[in-house]
């Protein structure tokens, strides 16, 4: 009899490990945005890709099943989907919450899963803060999470 194993996608495995990013300089952030004339831009990227200071790229993005795939892959160019719309792919300028620490060492990862969809979450630390990608109803969400204060000054994670 075949165990499960929760940290892996039944559909797409265990792709790579988000902590490979310890240690690694913040260089670039690419994203993909779907646009189309009727609704304009989409509030949140389909996919972002981290450039870091060495190593592969690391493409995050969802699966079909809702889980969160992370995996070592370079950008791909943007493409026209008709009456669809288009994706363009391009550095994410400020539409992100990685914008804030490009130039910062990633501090450390922490991953989240589920059983039925394996990793759900990427938590990854920097010193101003930290950003959460998540899988939300088959969407890629991005939130910027900040150290906090306590009142004798020292930062904690929060």
């Amino acid at each position: 009899m075949e165990s499960e194993k929760v940290d892996q996608c039944p559909l797409h495995g265990v792709g790579a490990r988000p902590e490979v990013l310890v240690g690694r300089r913040l260089e670039e952030v690419i994203a993909a945005w779907h646009s189309s004339e009727d609704d304009g831009e989409a509030e949140s990227p389909l996919d972002v890709w981290l450039l870091c200071s060495e190593g592969s790229p690391l493409h995050i993005t969802t699966g079909s099943d809702w889980c969160l795939i992370v995996e070592s892959a370079g950008p791909h160019t943007g493409y026209d989907m008709g009456g669809w719309g288009r994706v363009e792919v391009a550095p994410v300028g400020d539409r992100t919450p990685f914008a804030a620490h490009l130039g910062e060492v990633v501090l450390a990862v922490r991953e989240e899963f589920e059983r039925e969809a394996g990793r759900i979450a990427v938590e990854i630390d920097f010193a101003s803060g930290r950003v959460r990608c998540d899988s939300w109803a088959g969407d890629l969400r991005l939130s910027a999470l900040t150290p906090v204060a306590d009142r004798d000054g020292e930062c904690h994670r929060g």
